[in-house]
């Protein structure tokens, strides 16, 4: 159990701080982040800092202990920002393979810390509420 503990936050603290920094830099804005997300993607630019603010209560989110429904509602809210991006980045700029692995990456992670919290908590069924 010590080892799925360890595994656990080492993987989720690793995903958190990338969501993170993502995060932050759209909240704020950044000359990169509009660029990104209005002028290569399209979206409007109040869009930007509404997914950095929302990105940040997920990472929040998954990093609190004990508010099971909270934390799935998270994971779920992060794997569609990331499913989306992808699907976006796909549609617009074509099929990259250097980015599609690093998006591929990071939503393995985020199921992989998903994964690890049920098996960390017990729940007999994976992917039930565990409430």
């Amino acid at each position: 159990m010590k080892k799925v503990n360890l595994w656990y936050w080492i993987v989720t603290g690793l995903f958190a701080v990338f969501m993170l920094f993502s995060g932050i830099q759209n909240a704020m804005v950044t000359p990169e982040s509009v660029k990104l997300i209005t002028t290569d993607l399209g979206y409007p630019k109040y869009f930007v800092s509404f997914i950095g603010i929302a990105k940040i209560l997920g990472v929040i989110g998954i990093l609190l202990p004990n508010l099971r429904r909270l934390k799935e509602w998270a994971y779920a809210g992060l794997f569609f920002d990331l499913f989306s991006a992808t699907y976006s980045m796909i549609i617009v700029m074509g099929f990259d393979p250097v980015s599609m692995i690093f998006m591929l990456v990071t939503i393995a992670f985020l199921f992989l810390s998903y994964y690890l919290w049920h098996k960390k908590i017990g729940t007999a069924q994976f992917g039930s509420p565990g409430v």
